[in-house]
């Protein structure tokens, strides 16, 4: 039976969205569009005043070379992050699908990561890289294995990526053993019947009716890689050493906040958000076609 709620006029119906309105435009249209004026102006880092230089900002952008090095950064950093937490995340979500004693438990343990603060996920990663105090930072100095991310772009890199993937790991977790238990058993039990078993069912049978919620991760990781990972990169590395670890997020707040460009630091967000916009859409297009065919 098909239950439709018909409402008498459309007060009602505007005023029960109308908190949620108020909140969309007041928290993310009316600063976009700030963002959008800023970066088409040049204003003194005083705020005395502001000239309007239409697209130079954007040109002065991609005509530096540091800012390209920075993009590239940034995707090869979503792209790892994406691909380390997602895969770790269904490996644990198919061990903890099984049926074993205190699995609910094991479940409980790997979703409260997600809880912790991006900081407080940086400073676990301290205790535990940190080339003088920390537990395999230090082991790897004393056994002849060279490790001072300080020093090294490219064990800096290495340990943002650590820190970024495992905070979003909980997140994936929850949805991959969601998609687990939501395929029905019998599906399964046949392909056991038929003699698929271990990798080749899971390759041939689970993951291809995993792909609607793989999708979905797949856009929320990325786009959790290029905005929210900035607590986490700022408390570890702060964009360094030297700019190894500059994503674009990293590189919007020192342009803006500390050199105090705000013109260039509004094109570089307004940049960013069309570059999420723009790779969630083609995410969209193409690869949700796939899951639905």
């Amino acid at each position: 039976m098909d239950r439709r709620t018909i409402f008498q006029g459309w007060a009602l119906p505007m005023l029960l969205v109308l908190p949620q309105l108020l909140l969309t435009g007041f928290f993310f249209y009316w600063p976009a569009g700030q963002a959008v004026w800023s970066s088409l102006t040049s204003e003194d880092p005083f705020g005395q005043g502001s000239v309007f230089v239409g697209l130079d900002n954007f040109a002065d952008l991609f005509a530096d070379p540091l800012y390209v090095q920075s993009i590239v950064r940034t995707v090869v950093f979503c792209l790892a992050v994406s691909a380390l937490a997602m895969s770790v995340a269904l490996a644990l979500a198919v061990f903890a699908d099984r049926e074993i004693r205190g699995r609910a438990v094991y479940r409980t343990l790997l979703i409260w990561p997600y809880a912790i603060a991006p900081a407080l996920s940086a400073v676990l990663f301290l205790f535990i890289l940190n080339p003088q105090v920390g537990l395999l930072g230090r082991w790897l100095n004393t056994h002849g294995l060279p490790w001072d991310y300080h020093i090294n772009g490219g064990q800096a890199l290495l340990m943002v990526v650590l820190a970024s993937a495992w905070k979003q790991v909980s997140y994936n977790f929850i949805f991959f053993l969601a998609g687990l238990q939501s395929i029905p058993r019998a599906v399964t039990e046949a392909a056991r019947m038929d003699g698929a078993r271990g990798w080749h069912r899971f390759r041939t049978i689970t993951f291809p009716l995993l792909s609607p919620t793989t999708f979905f991760l797949l856009v929320v990781n990325v786009v959790y890689a290029a905005f929210d990972t900035f607590g986490t990169i700022y408390a570890l590395t702060q964009g360094g050493p030297g700019k190894d670890t500059e994503t674009l997020v990293i590189k919007v707040y020192r342009d803006g906040m500390i050199n105090q460009d705000i013109g260039s630091s509004s094109a570089q967000s307004v940049v960013l958000m069309l570059g999420v916009i723009v790779v969630t859409a083609v995410q969209f297009r193409f690869m949700g076609r796939r899951t639905s065919a």
